[in-house]
């Protein structure tokens, strides 16, 4: 193929991927599965904490901008892999007044958009311990037949969010308050509302 000849395919391709992108509607969806999980530095080296237990819907929309939904969580749920651990987690969570962490989106920029994929920023509120605070993450959203999987990784300071009690044993054990959380969901086509669904007000839009 001659140069020439190659630069109008490849003309030809983004168009095609740009065209789909832009032709493509959401309908509503709930998560099918998918991890909510964090990575953390304590004294006596690190560890994660992971959980699958995640429900949560995306709000039918008319292209990806408009998405909006929510996710959440038992923060009981989240296991580290040590019994011990997994109790001053509860404990330092006070997980029985504070049971549920959850995000709920309100905006969604689109950095790039391909026809299998996008790279985005989600705009929302993020709630956890009982505090609401608004966060703002990159995300990337890839399309796998009828489904969406949407993954995320970003730091966060538990500080923020008023948990203090990070250590035991007299101070002898500390955790760092910066952890990393990591997201991998997916969704799939649904209808109607998710059991314990809430209305999260009304959608900011970010362009």
């Amino acid at each position: 193929m001659t140069p020439a000849g190659r630069t109008a395919l490849g003309v030809v391709l983004l168009f095609a991927a740009a065209s789909a992108a832009a032709q493509r509607t959401f309908p509503m969806a709930r998560v099918l599965s998918g991890t909510l999980s964090f990575d953390a530095q304590a004294t006596l080296g690190e560890f994660t904490g992971t959980t699958d237990s995640v429900t949560g819907e995306m709000i039918a929309a008319g292209e990806l901008r408009e998405v909006r939904g929510w996710v959440e969580a038992p923060v009981s749920s989240l296991k580290t892999g040590n019994g011990l651990r997994d109790k001053d987690l509860n404990k330092t969570m006070e997980t029985e007044t504070h049971p549920t962490m959850r995000f709920d989106l309100e905006g969604v920029s689109v950095q790039s958009e391909a026809a299998d994929s996008a790279a985005v920023t989600l705009f929302g509120r993020f709630t956890i311990h009982g505090v609401t605070r608004e966060l703002v993450v990159p995300a990337v959203v890839r399309y796998e037949s009828d489904r969406i999987r949407l993954r995320s990784d970003f730091p966060m300071n538990v500080r923020d969010y008023n948990v203090t009690r990070l250590s035991r044993m007299l101070g002898a054990f500390k955790m760092n308050p910066n952890i990393t959380v990591h997201v991998d969901l997916v969704f799939a086509p649904g209808a109607g509302a998710s059991p314990g669904a809430a209305p999260a007000g009304t959608p900011a839009r970010f362009e």
